[in-house]
């Protein structure tokens, strides 16, 4: 192992699926060096020990060389290297990324793969769904990370209250914690990506595409209902209407002790215990829930995927190490290790004892949990996000439907081709 610390059809394919298919040979024979990005901070280094020093052994011929790549500029170094210029094997990106780099045709297509060998059918929506181009998987899932409500346990059992089955059940909650000089929730106004998983539980979405073209669909009736929840649940505390949950950061906010609950990732409680340590202890979580009693909520699943660029060295090679990434066994050891859901809704009983990434885990498998629309565009409607001001309208009293409509014909505008 070389390790850098730094720096179709359906049809089609169950054809293969069925008959089977030649091997895609890589060139040359004898010992094969398979180069790996993986982003700074994904894995830890006893993981990767584990997994490089297993898959030698069972691979003699096999030599794993990783690279860790900042998440600061990866953009333009993975066009380059798509390319051609310096090209790695595999190389991990954010779910959300997948659509962008498949538009340059410089991917492998995996579909036959996920179909036959992977047990596709049972990713989760969230990573599988942005890997996924015109019918054909470019992006392997890797793992999942999703908001959860983190919350003081101190403040709940003083007003006598336990974690929340329902929707109504927390409006109820909240609004009890949120009195005696306390914030039953502290949620800033332009939170988007929370917005979007009501938006989803209510069968909404922030985009749809028809016929080729994208279109914004903030204006429809179930996306107008989960900004109204959200409008809701953001009154029962003192957040910002008109800034995002970094202006001020929410974690510090919650570290003052008079904070019930915020939405955030788990990650988020490293944070809030070292601003203030007598926290330690003191945090729960569970997941967002969702409408129907006793189900989570539908929430924004971000994570990785692992695609494969067509002008690496070794893609046969690459997409026998991307199988054990993504088999049952190292995505196990990759969720314990680092509190990750792991890529199949099967595989949420291997972190039932840890109570955060369980919490994320039953949101992630949700009905209705998925990943930003998938055109290439999106990160385009991400650097002026229309979403973010028509939060502020909404939650200062605005007009929603029209707010609503302004901020979709923006989106429809910048996802348009050309």
């Amino acid at each position: 192992m070389t390790f850098r610390p730094l720096p179709s059809s359906l049809a089609l394919v169950c054809a293969f699926a069925l008959t089977g298919c030649s091997f895609i040979s890589d060139a040359g024979s004898g010992d094969t060096t398979v180069r790996i990005w993986l982003m700074k901070g994904s894995v830890s280094d006893d993981f990767l020990k584990r997994f490089t020093e297993q898959y030698e052994k069972d691979n003699p011929s096999v030599d794993l060389d990783v690279a860790f790549q900042e998440w600061t500029g990866i953009g333009k170094k993975v066009n380059a290297a798509l390319d051609g210029k310096d090209t790695p094997d595999i190389i991990e990106v954010g779910n959300t990324q997948v659509a962008q780099y498949a538009e340059s045709d410089a991917l492998m297509d995996l579909t036959l793969e996920s179909v036959r060998d992977l047990g596709g059918e049972d990713w989760l929506e969230g990573l599988a769904q942005p890997g996924n181009i015109g019918g054909s998987q470019y992006g392997i899932p890797w793992y999942a990370a999703n908001r959860v409500v983190i919350y003081n346990r101190d403040l709940f059992a003083a007003a006598d209250i336990k974690p929340p089955t329902s929707r109504e059940e927390w409006l109820e909650n909240t609004e009890k914690l949120n009195s005696g000089g306390n914030q039953g929730i502290y949620l800033s106004g332009q939170d988007w990506y929370t917005l979007a998983g009501f938006i989803w539980e209510e069968g909404g979405d922030l985009a749809v595409e028809r016929g080729g073209t994208w279109e914004g669909a903030l204006h429809t009736k179930p996306a107008l209902e989960g900004m109204e929840f959200y409008k809701t649940l953001q009154s029962l505390g003192q957040g910002p209407k008109n800034a995002d949950e970094q202006k001020p950061p929410q974690a510090g906010v919650f570290a003052k002790g008079t904070v019930a609950q915020m939405i955030d990732t788990p990650a988020a409680a490293a944070a809030i215990e070292e601003e203030n340590p007598s926290l330690k202890g003191k945090l729960g979580y569970f997941p967002i829930p969702g409408k129907e009693e006793g189900k989570a909520g539908a929430v924004f699943t971000g994570g990785s995927d692992l695609i494969i660029p067509t002008k690496g060295k070794n893609r046969g090679t690459a997409v026998e190490v991307v199988k054990a990434l993504a088999s049952e066994q190292w995505q196990t050891d990759l969720a314990k290790t680092m509190n990750y859901v792991p890529n199949k809704k099967t595989l949420s009983r291997v972190v039932q004892g840890q109570e955060s990434t369980a919490a994320m885990a039953r949101g992630a498998a949700a009905r209705g949990s998925k990943a930003t629309p998938t055109s290439p565009k999106w990160a385009n409607v991400e650097v002026d996000n229309p979403i973010k001001p028509y939060m502020t309208t909404v939650l200062q009293g605005g007009n929603a439907a029209r707010a609503a409509l302004q901020a979709s014909e923006e989106i429809t505008k910048i996802l348009s081709p050309g």
